[in-house]
């Protein structure tokens, strides 16, 4: 997926820079034809997609809702959309020929399956050269087939869990994340999916394009959710600061950074989100269903994250030191410890923050009636006049040092 990569492969295999586009034609034709027989083995009809605000996932949902969640494939879709490329370049100057990279448009197919391991996954395939693949899976799709396969049941709503019978055998799973693994259903969907894979020996190399790590609080009523959510979030818009969120992410500020960051609350249909970003990355944290509060780092940008690791230098010597993290999907494991420990030192901030709920109870408390030994006592009525005054002077400091008595209260509650 670079260009002097597909000059190179060019060139070993005779063929001529300039006629790139007749090479890459027939290859097209052999994904299209691909995508056809695939669809007609499993009796379905590729959906062209036409509309800008078309949402495949509610498709795909409605398909499920008919199909089941068994595994195989879902449905296809296709849709013009744009794509990398390469042109053919004649540099005058040196005479050297080569390819320069390019962008266009190309047709691309979306195939959307259920993987026994993985859940519901897609795999984007252009038909166009470099034929850059895009694969997504959901990791909690992922844990919902692995607590299946244990027989530990859970409830599971919109990519999220509100009930799991087993919490910390769910953790254990959920960490055991094996890229090795991961690798070879990659493989194996790229050859169905993607058959022009054959005429590369090298096969693909894959790279992390977008993560999410989500750390889920599970509460038992939505009731105990909503009485800190709001407070929640009214203080973090406010209290955040430029260094705090550095400090989340595992950076330091310093003063010549360039990249935007800063704080975005926003009111969706589901619920009220607040946002944190810095660069390429992102924390947010928002509700799910009342039941769930989710803390939730995002990256676009892999190589945003350091850690200490061997850096190969070009004259072959080797050091440990710190260094951005390579964006190879082997650096998934080392990213999921960085996105957690962003999410920890959020959750630490936030656990801060004072809850008003208990003031707010006893208030509530103090203002209804109560009876004892049979007689009744109205409330007391913090915004009365007499009730004020009352409480205004029960609270004066000289009654921390010599008690509260009936004679000493009556000098500030004249004619009471």
């Amino acid at each position: 997926c670079y260009a002097d990569g597909m000059t190179l492969f060019l060139r070993q295999h005779d063929i001529r820079i300039f006629d790139y586009p007749q090479w890459t034609m027939p290859l097209r034709e052999q994904i299209r034809d691909n995508a056809e027989k695939i669809a007609g083995q499993n009796g379905l009809a590729i959906d062209f997609i036409r509309k800008k605000d078309f949402r495949k996932e509610q498709r795909i949902q409605e398909i499920i809702a008919k199909r089941g969640s068994t595994p195989g494939l879902v449905h296809i879709f296709s849709a013009m959309e744009p794509c990398s490329s390469y042109k053919p370049w004649h540099d005058k100057k040196t005479g050297r020929t080569c390819l320069k990279g390019d962008s266009g448009k190309c047709l691309h197919y979306y195939f959307y399956f259920i993987d026994a391991e993985l859940g519901l996954c897609y795999l984007r395939v252009p038909t166009w050269a470099p034929f850059r693949l895009q694969f997504y899976f959901n990791g909690h799709n992922k844990l919902a087939a692995q607590l299946a396969n244990k027989g530990i049941a859970s409830t599971m709503l919109n990519n999220c869990f509100i009930d799991i019978d087993d919490f910390d055998r769910a953790q254990k799973l959920a960490d055991d994340f094996t890229v090795k693994r991961i690798h070879r259903i990659l493989d194996q969907y790229a050859r169905l999916y993607c058959p022009v894979i054959r005429h590369f020996q090298d096969g693909y190399h894959w790279s992390i394009m977008q993560a999410e790590y989500a750390t889920d609080i599970v509460f038992n009523r939505q009731s105990d959710l909503a009485s800190i959510y709001d407070e929640l979030v009214r203080t973090a818009i406010h209290a955040v600061k430029a260094d705090n969120i550095a400090t989340f992410l595992g950076r330091n500020l310093h003063a010549n950074y360039e990249d935007e960051m800063g704080n975005d609350f926003s009111t969706r249909i589901q619920g009220t989100r607040i946002k944190h970003h810095m660069g390429p990355v992102a924390i947010k944290m928002y509700d799910k269903h009342g039941l769930v509060l989710r803390i939730e780092t995002t990256v676009n940008d892999v190589s945003f994250f350091k850690h200490h690791r061997r850096v190969e230098h070009r004259d072959g010597t080797s050091e440990m030191k710190l260094a951005p993290l390579q964006k190879n999907i082997y650096s998934v494991n080392v990213l999921t410890e960085l996105m957690r420990a962003a999410n920890r030192r959020y959750i630490d901030f936030i656990s801060a923050i004072d809850d008003p709920g208990s003031a707010q109870k006893d208030i509530e408390k103090i203002s209804k009636p109560a009876s004892e030994n049979g007689r009744s006592c109205r409330g007391f009525n913090l915004f009365n006049g007499d009730d004020l005054d009352l409480f205004e002077a029960v609270m004066r400091g000289e009654f921390n040092i010599s008690g509260l008595t009936n004679s000493r209260l009556r000098k500030h509650l004249v004619g009471k």
